[in-house]
C-alpha cells in the first residue's frame, strides 16, 4: 500500500473518541514485552538520534549542532546572542526583555502533536528545542516511539531543558498547556512539571505586524519578515498522518521530515526573537514597526523609551505613521505643559491625519483654546470642524453629542447666544 493511501486510511485516527485512544500508560507498560527490540535502529542512528533508556522503556533523542556564524534568515546565531547582551545593557523593562539572563539560559521550544485540539486525546510525539552552548546552538528533539513510552519521553525532557526562560510561538495557548495535560497522565512517574518564565513571540508578532500580514502564522512571519525560505519542507499539517503511519510500519523515514520541520521551527524562534529585539531596542535595522513599538512602550508606562521611538518614526518615510506619531507626541507635550508644540502638532494632525486622529486633534485643540487660552472663537471653529468630520450615520453618537454641547457652552462664553 502506498504512503498516500495509508495516510488516507489513518486520517480517521485524529478524531477518535477518547475511549478508542491507546490504553493508559500503566497498562501499556504491561503490554510491552520486548521494548528494547528497536525496529530500524540503524536508520535512527544515521539521523543523529540515540536511544534514551529508562528501565524497560525508551524514547529517542536527536541532536544537531550549528556554529554561531550559521545564518537563518536575515540574522546569524551570533546576532541572536548579541541581542540578548543588548537587553542586559538597557535600564527599561519589557515583557520580551532578557535582562538578567544569558543566551545560554534561553530555551526555544516547539512541539509536534497528533492534532491541534487540547485534551488527553491529543498526543505530543516530538518535544523540540534549541539552546545556546559555548560552541554554538544545539537543536535537541525528544521523540515518542509509541504511545506507551511517555514516561521516558518526559523524564528525558525534564532532565535536559532550561524551563525558566521558555521561548515559544503561541506556546502560552498551546504548547505548554498541552505538555501539562499530557504530564498529568504520568505525574506519578516523573518529576513535577515546573513553573516557568515565558516569552511568547506570537503576541509580539501580532502586535507589530498584524496590519502587514493577512495571518500572523509562523510560516508567514518567516517568509515575509524574516527572509526564511523553506526548501523541501514537510508541511506541519501532515505531521499527525505521518506519525500514525510510523506507528504502524515502525519505519521512521517519513518521520525524519517532520523532525526537520520542527528543527527549522525552533531555529526560526531564535531568528524571530532576534528581530523583535532589534525593533524593541531600536537598534540599527529596526523598521517602520517602530510606531507599534512606541505604542507598546507607552502602554507599559515606559514613557521615555516610547517618546524616543515616536521621534524615530518622525524621521521615517511613512507619512501616515509620521502623523500618528506626531499625534501621540502631542499628548505628551500637553502633559509636559509644552502647549505651543502640542497646538502646532494637532493643527497638522487635523489636516493630514486619518479620520479618527483628525477628530481627536480638533477636540484637543478645542480644549486648549477654551480652558488655557480662553480663545472661544478658535475653540468654536475647531469644534465645528470636528463635528463636520463625523460621517452622517454617526452624527447622533455620544462623541458628536458631546461636541454639540461643547458648542452651546462655547457660544455662551463667547457671547454668541442670548441669555
Amino acid at each position: 500500500m502506498s504512503l498516500k493511501a495509508k495516510l488516507g486510511r489513518l486520517k480517521g485516527h485524529m478524531n477518535l473518541p477518547q475511549e478508542e485512544h491507546p490504553l493508559p500508560v500503566a497498562e501499556q507498560q504491561v503490554i510491552q514485552t520486548e521494548p528494547l527490540e528497536i525496529p530500524f535502529l540503524e536508520k535512527w542512528t544515521e539521523n543523529d538520534t540515540h536511544v534514551y533508556k529508562m528501565e524497560d522503556e525508551y524514547c529517542f533523542i536527536r541532536e544537531v549542532h550549528y556554529d554561531m556564524d550559521h545564518q537563518h534568515g536575515i540574522y546569524t546565531l551570533h546576532d541572536a546572542k548579541k541581542a540578548v547582551e543588548a537587553w542586559n545593557e538597557v535600564d527599561y523593562s519589557h515583557p520580551l526583555s532578557s535582562k538578567g539572563i544569558q543566551a545560554e539560559e534561553m530555551f526555544f521550544f516547539d512541539t509536534e502533536t497528533t492534532g491541534l485540539g487540547g485534551g488527553t486525546g491529543n498526543t505530543i510525539f516530538i518535544l523540540g528545542y534549541a539552546f545556546f552552548t559555548d560552541r554554538g546552538v544545539t537543536v535537541r528533539q525528544h521523540i515518542l516511539p509509541n504511545p506507551g513510552a511517555e514516561i521516558p519521553l518526559y523524564q528525558s525532557f525534564l532532565e535536559k531543558v532550561n524551563y525558566n526562560t521558555l521561548v515559544t510561538y503561541n506556546g502560552k495557548a498551546f504548547d505548554w498547556p498541552q505538555l501539562k495535560t499530557r504530564h498529568t497522565l504520568i505525574r506519578e512517574h516523573v518529576p513535577k512539571l515546573p513553573q516557568y518564565g515565558h516569552f511568547d513571540l506570537y503576541h509580539a508578532s501580532r502586535r507589530l505586524w498584524k496590519n502587514d500580514l493577512e495571518k500572523v502564522k509562523l510560516i508567514n512571519v518567516e517568509k515575509n519578515i524574516l527572509g526564511i525560505e523553506r526548501q523541501d519542507d514537510m508541511p506541519g499539517y501532515l505531521a499527525p498522518y505521518i506519525y500514525f503511519d510510523y506507528l504502524e510500519r515502525k519505519d521512521p523515514k517519513g518521520l525524519f521530515g517532520i523532525m526537520k520541520h520542527n528543527e527549522i521551527d525552533v531555529l526560526t524562534l531564535i531568528t524571530l526573537y532576534t528581530h523583535l529585539s532589534v525593533q524593541l531596542l531600536q537598534k540599527e535595522g529596526s523598521d517602520l514597526s517602530s510606531y507599534e513599538v512606541a505604542r507598546w512602550y507607552l502602554g507599559l508606562g515606559e514613557k521615555e523609551t516610547a517618546i524616543k521611538a515616536y521621534n524615530k518614526v518622525l524621521e521615517a518615510d511613512n507619512a501616515v505613521q509620521r502623523i500618528s506619531a506626531l499625534h501621540a507626541l502631542a499628548f505628551q507635550w500637553k502633559k509636559n505643559r509644552e502647549e505651543e508644540k502640542a497646538l502646532n502638532a494637532w493643527h497638522k494632525v487635523a489636516e493630514e491625519g486619518i479620520l479618527k486622529e483628525q477628530i481627536e486633534a480638533c477636540i484637543e485643540l478645542a480644549k486648549i483654546y477654551e480652558h488655557s487660552q480662553k480663545n472661544y472663537v478658535k475653540a468654536i471653529q475647531v469644534t465645528q470642524n470636528a463635528l463636520s468630520l463625523f460621517p452622517p450615520d454617526q452624527k447622533e453618537k455620544k462623541a458628536a453629542a458631546d461636541l454639540k454641547w461643547r458648542l452651546v457652552r462655547l457660544s455662551k462664553k463667547a457671547g454668541h447666544t442670548k441669555e
